[in-house]
């Protein structure tokens, strides 16, 4: 008997998905997450994980695991202490930035810490012109004489990145090799082998994020695997990428800053795949955790890839999944501020969590409102594993209450009121604001608050369908079982879409796949499990930012050309409302996907036996009803006594270990083949 293992780590608990190979069953589980290190909690997870299904560490046979250690790092502001060598007159660049303000109209609005102190940021003389020939030759021995000043002051890793340096790598080139004769046990890297393109900013932050992180990151790998193998897992582990396929453990030491959204992005290959046994491939995912809410679009089952994002103020040319995150949790503080009730982005986090976890925390949260109002069960959680405290919860919504001259129900329905307007904002940021109507989409509801926040946010944006998956506090880490090991790369060159691009486009897609194919040997895919897609980032001349444009298949031809440039219109025409035939169109980046097919968990469809859900039925309890203004009792079901076909008309609440979901009165959810819960508008 095999197991495939999937753990997602989170903020406030770490979720495990079993699937075993033999007989397709799935379990679940989850531990407190442990935030001083997070490979305890994993651990912990796998052991109690494989101990409950009757089996030792020693029969997994895939694991993969998806972290927020990178993302918190950033957010934390704990990377490594790190110094920079770049271009004489450069150094200021990474403050200098794009001049950009996050928020026009904020005048006080504080710019990201420099994670380079000025006193370690260095300039060598060196310079190459635009097309990559040498102006200035690099002064190697003003090179030297930088890294053995950052020696000195004992950084624990060094970032280089020289003017147009991925145009001409040669200058880097030596720098690596210096590098590692002058500072052998510094994490070192160079920018054309982090962020190989234009725009010289992005490029430096990128390879800045990058060596800040890999310290953090490589101890982290090292302690978890460290722990695995004492456990007895002998697996090859693999780690989640923010574009949603996974790597092994030495290159995501090698390329953190491709793992900042490491633990979303399986959330969003999760929910494709059960949107796509539903028959659902329009999808809005909602992920909501005990920490943030994290939000994405699938159309037609496809999550747009970006392949620059800001995260947390820094700015990332890496390829990762179109996701946006707002601080909506479960563990989000209520407070105060000009006499507003406002919700998030503080959040409780796992220690000392909400109010009624009786760990310390004295200021109200998501959970303790959701608690007192009768929505989450007032006894415990996790079915029966952890112990709340409806007592202590009311207590600190009444001083909440108190402070805002209400009663405690009106402040409690108040703080769900104003995180779910925090939630819809996010959603319309990626569905709205980029030409799609969130009407014509199903919401996918996961994460531990997701099912039961999901009705009231589908109602604020019109949302018709909302689909539970069966095991929604855990589809992340059911998301690792569902994805390929996947690579990016890329290549900048400013071409006009003309005929002369024909030839350079062809040699920048061969040097791609070149580099593709020796990722492929590297991790050892077989060539029949191979797949390249290739994209190109167009623009219009005289635009600073592009449009990603699918390359077809087969050799670059004139027709090549033609295809691509309707592409570019119709993406255009989609986000921007028009296309113009008469501007000339440059071709900016091109792009290699490689993914190496894997085996993945499969899932078989239950027979709908009926409708009558009575069966699952656990007893009632109050629940505050806001469009009456009063309590109601409300029926109880165990998930795990639902069956395929069974039918629930609201108002109901579906409890189950790792979730729970709520249906308001006017929808009705029904259980289909695959054990999902669709909720619709009755």
């Amino acid at each position: 008997m095999a197991w495939r293992v999937g753990v997602d780590s989170g903020g406030t608990f770490t979720d495990v998905c079993l699937f075993d190979d033999e007989t397709g069953g799935v379990e679940v589980w989850k531990v407190g997450s442990t935030p001083d290190d997070p490979s305890r909690g994993i651990a912990a997870g796998v052991a109690e994980g494989m101990a409950r299904v009757g089996a030792t560490p020693s029969a997994i046979g895939y694991f993969a695991h998806g972290t927020t250690v990178s993302t918190n790092a950033l957010i934390q502001n704990r990377g490594a202490r790190t110094g920079l060598i770049t271009t004489d007159g450069f150094r200021d660049l990474l403050e200098i930035g794009r001049q950009k303000r996050p928020d026009l109209y904020d005048l006080m609005v504080d710019k990201p810490v420099p994670l380079v102190a000025r006193d370690l940021r260095l300039e060598v003389p060196e310079r190459l012109r635009h097309d990559g020939s040498v102006e200035i030759p690099l002064d190697e021995a003003a090179f030297r004489a930088a890294v053995r000043q950052l020696r000195a002051a004992r950084v624990q890793s060094v970032a280089v990145c020289f003017l147009y340096g991925f145009i001409n790598t040669a200058h880097e080139d030596i720098a690596a090799r210096i590098l590692i004769e002058e500072f052998p046990e510094a994490f070192t890297c160079v920018s054309h082998d982090i962020a190989p393109e234009f725009r010289e900013f992005e490029r430096l932050s990128t390879t800045v994020v990058n060596a800040w992180l890999g310290p953090v990151m490589r101890g982290y790998i090292q302690r978890l695997g460290e722990r695995l193998r004492d456990l007895g897992v002998r697996a090859t582990p693999h780690l989640t990428q923010s574009n949603g396929g996974v790597i092994g453990f030495d290159q995501a030491a090698l390329l953190p800053v491709r793992t900042v959204l490491s633990g979303p992005s399986t959330g969003v290959v999760g929910a494709r795949e059960v949107g796509r046994l539903a028959g659902f491939p329009d999808l809005i995912t909602f992920d909501m955790g005990g920490t943030s809410t994290d939000v994405s679009l699938l159309s037609g089952g496809v999550c747009r890839l970006s392949g620059e994002a800001t995260v947390h103020g820094y700015p990332i040319k890496a390829p990762m999944l179109d996701i946006h995150t707002v601080g909506a949790g479960g563990g989000s503080i209520a407070h105060i501020d000009g006499g507003l009730l406002k919700v998030g982005p503080a959040s409780a986090g796992a220690h000392p969590g909400p109010v009624c976890y009786d760990l310390g925390n004295m200021e109200p949260t998501v959970t303790d409102a959701n608690l007192v109002l009768g929505l989450l069960n007032p006894e415990y959680l996790l079915g029966g594993r952890m112990k709340v405290h409806h007592d202590l919860a009311r207590h600190a919504i009444e001083r909440l209450a108190l402070a805002l001259g209400l009663d405690a129900m009106t402040a409690a329905q108040g703080i769900l009121a104003v995180v779910t307007a925090n939630m819809a904002r996010a959603i319309r940021v990626i569905s709205v604001q980029r030409g799609y109507d969130p009407r014509d989409y199903t919401l996918i509801a996961f994460g531990g608050a997701g099912p039961l926040h999901a009705a009231r946010l589908a109602k604020e944006l019109e949302i018709g369908r909302v689909l539970v998956p069966r095991n929604p506090g855990i589809l992340c880490a059911m998301g690792l079982l569902l994805t390929d090991l996947r690579a990016d790369f890329a290549v900048t060159r400013l071409l006009a879409l003309s005929e002369s691009a024909l030839l350079p486009m062809t040699d920048a897609f061969q040097e791609l796949a070149a580099r593709a194919a020796a990722w492929f040997d590297n991790e050892h895919v077989t060539r029949e499990n191979r797949r390249i897609a290739r994209t190109v980032d167009m623009r219009y001349a005289g635009q600073n930012y592009e449009l990603s444009v699918p390359l077809p298949d087969g050799e670059i031809h004139l027709g090549t050309l033609t295809a691509l440039a309707e592409g570019f219109a119709a993406t255009h025409r989609r986000l921007y409302g028009f296309a113009s035939d008469d501007e000339p169109v440059q071709l900016v980046t091109f792009r290699v996907e490689a993914a190496g097919v894997v085996p993945k968990a499969t899932f078989t469809p239950r027979p709908l036996t009926g409708t009558d859900a009575a069966g699952a039925l656990t007893g009632h309890r109050p629940v505050w009803m806001a469009e009456s203004g009063t309590f109601a009792e409300c029926p109880i079901y165990d998930r795990d006594q639902l069956e395929a076909g069974d039918r629930i008309d609201g108002p109901a609440i579906i409890e189950q270990m790792d979730a729970t979901t709520f249906v308001p009165g006017g929808m009705t959810a029904r259980v289909d083949a695959w054990l999902n819960i669709v909720m619709e508008t009755a």
